[in-house]
């Protein structure tokens, strides 16, 4: 690995987080279902790893307020635009894959 200082590090690691909520800001076909089938994590997962990081920061932000931050729009409105049916398949996979806790 290349020899990257800590505050560039993350810098960096800052501007991928921010394309990646871009990009899953402009696919909202691709839902949280089919991600979490496949990766094993999506867009709420991520809301909730931002407010987990906020939280060790001393930062209060609550459920709903790192949901928008991720979804670029309050989740509700979200879900109405966007959300799908999900299928039996699609269901019975994420009972498979789901972490269990």
């Amino acid at each position: 690995m290349s020899d990257i200082d800590p505050k560039t590090a993350e810098q960096l690691e800052a501007a991928v987080f921010r394309r990646l909520v871009q990009h899953l800001r402009t696919h909202p076909d691709v839902q949280n279902i089919d991600l979490m089938n496949l990766a094993g994590f999506c867009r709420n997962c991520l809301s909730n790893w931002y407010r987990d990081a906020a939280e060790e920061k001393g930062v209060d932000l609550s459920k709903d307020e790192s949901r928008e931050i991720v979804y670029g729009m309050p989740y509700g409105e979200w879900k109405e635009k966007y959300q799908t049916e999900a299928s039996a398949d699609k269901l019975s996979r994420f009972e498979e894959v789901r972490p269990k806790e």
